[in-house]
């Protein structure tokens, strides 16, 4: 049955218990090639397909959903949300959208990427296995080799009129290689995301994974201290995912975020800006509207150091008195909307890395951190993780570091950077970032 006819009949069969009824249908399509030793060792195709109910009664929002798209399932579907509407102690108001007046015209679906032969990518993936290994002997092992390839699409129709829908399809390809040298040992990652399958080399993703496990070889704390520190592009995108709910409404209002009452305040160093755009092209989530069917727009969240708003979905905007931000978004059909991000970046700046690393003179440049969820307080700000880099002299890669840990407050680290780099990109996360020199962190070593 077709999603709007079944809808339709859905909000025909609940007029008489819901006063507003929303359907939110989700269709995903995983392919995932992962190779060992020249051989396919893992070879999945996943396809997922649901649909929820949202339903309004007696001023509270009942939620229901089900895998099993047709006309057996109506009856439940009511039900049940009618039945978890009854028990929603909260008084927050949440309401079904009528619509945005106009939307964004996206084409975020690749059908070139769909239609590449299986055969090519499969051997894709063998020759970015192969070359890792031709690259160096020291490399000993290989610990992901994958290609992931994701199809998305949703549709949104509810009781008011609203009928939208959207489609997206992205590859990712993984690769992490391990080298040995007497006792020493390391790992060296490297990733891509792409919407066109063309975009892959094999052999510069292999050098890049190669490169960072040779160069941290032979590793070695340095003496604690504060050092002015680089924190590398996709190593900060980590950090700053691992603190992402700070911006949204919905931790202001519970007191769980520092920005409460900082809008048009300075948070950051005037040359950081923030931005929250669904329309980047190289973004996970590319779309024009969001899980309530409201249309999304770009958002400097902070503009030149500046706070200029916090991201809303209904729930909280409504609380706020204001209009959401078109960030209410779902995890998968199975959940409520809460509060997301669509794309979030740091804007770039003008100076590359080597000219970061000739400013900063003397310092520590991270690469990777661990511990993001365990290390940090997102109320606080604090965070305290286990880190490896390289000791930068005189401008220029002195040698590799590890078994270090950075400490500071999230919020000062934003006010203590020194400069923006240009050398921007997404971390595997989907948030994006330059490299940042922050003035000075602490560090402790030997």
């Amino acid at each position: 049955m077709a999603y709007k006819e079944l809808s339709e009949k859905i909000f025909a069969a609940g007029k008489g218990k819901f006063e507003d009824m929303e359907t939110y249908i989700e269709r995903d399509k995983t392919i995932e090639i992962a190779v060992y030793n020249g051989e396919i060792d893992r070879y999945n195709i996943s396809e997922t397909e649901g649909l929820s109910l949202r339903g309004i009664s007696n001023g509270k929002m009942g939620y229901s959903y089900t895998e099993k798209l047709d006309e057996s399932s109506i009856d439940m579907l009511i039900e049940e949300a009618y039945e978890n509407g009854k028990y929603i102690d909260s008084l927050d108001r949440e309401i079904i959208y009528e619509g945005s007046g106009s939307y964004k015209e996206l084409n975020n679906f690749n059908p070139k990427l769909k239609e590449t032969p299986l055969e090519k990518k499969i051997d894709f993936v063998k020759s970015l296995e192969k070359e890792a290994y031709r690259l160096d002997p020291r490399i000993v092992s290989i610990s992901y080799c994958m290609y992931q390839e994701m199809e998305k699409s949703r549709h949104l129709f509810n009781t008011k009129g609203l009928d939208l829908n959207d489609s997206m399809n992205l590859a990712i390809s993984y690769l992490m290689v391990v080298a040995r040298e007497e006792e020493d040992t390391k790992t060296g990652i490297s990733y891509r995301i792409v919407k066109d399958f063309s975009a892959l080399d094999y052999k510069a993703m292999a050098k890049e994974a190669v490169d960072d496990a040779i160069s941290q070889l032979g590793a070695r704390p340095v003496k604690s201290g504060n050092y002015p520190v680089i924190i590398r592009n996709d190593t900060f995108a980590d950090i700053l995912e691992a603190f992402s709910s700070v911006l949204y409404a919905d931790s202001v209002q519970k007191g769980l975020s520092l920005l409460k009452g900082k809008i048009g305040e300075e948070v950051a160093n005037s040359k950081f800006t923030l931005v929250d755009d669904p329309f980047i092209e190289e973004g996970f989530n590319v779309c024009s509207f969001d899980g309530e069917g409201t249309a999304t727009r770009v958002k400097k969240i902070i503009d030149r150091g500046v706070l200029t708003t916090y991201l809303y979905n209904w729930k909280t905007a409504l609380k706020d008195g204001v209009e959401s931000t078109g960030n209410g978004f779902r995890n998968s059909y199975k959940s409520n909307v809460t509060t997301s991000v669509t794309n979030l970046y740091v804007q770039k700046g003008e100076k590359s890395l080597n000219e970061l690393l000739e400013l900063m003179g003397n310092g520590v440049m991270i690469t990777d951190v661990q511990g993001l969820h365990s290390g940090l307080n997102p109320v606080s700000g604090d965070y305290s993780l286990s880190a490896q880099g390289y000791l930068i002299e005189n401008g220029k890669i002195s040698r590799p570091v590890n078994l270090i840990t950075i400490a500071g407050n999230f919020f000062e680290t934003l006010k203590d950077i020194e400069e923006i780099g240009s050398d921007f990109r997404f971390s595997s996360n989907g948030v994006g970032s330059p490299s940042i020199l922050i003035r000075k962190l602490a560090i402790a070593g030997e």
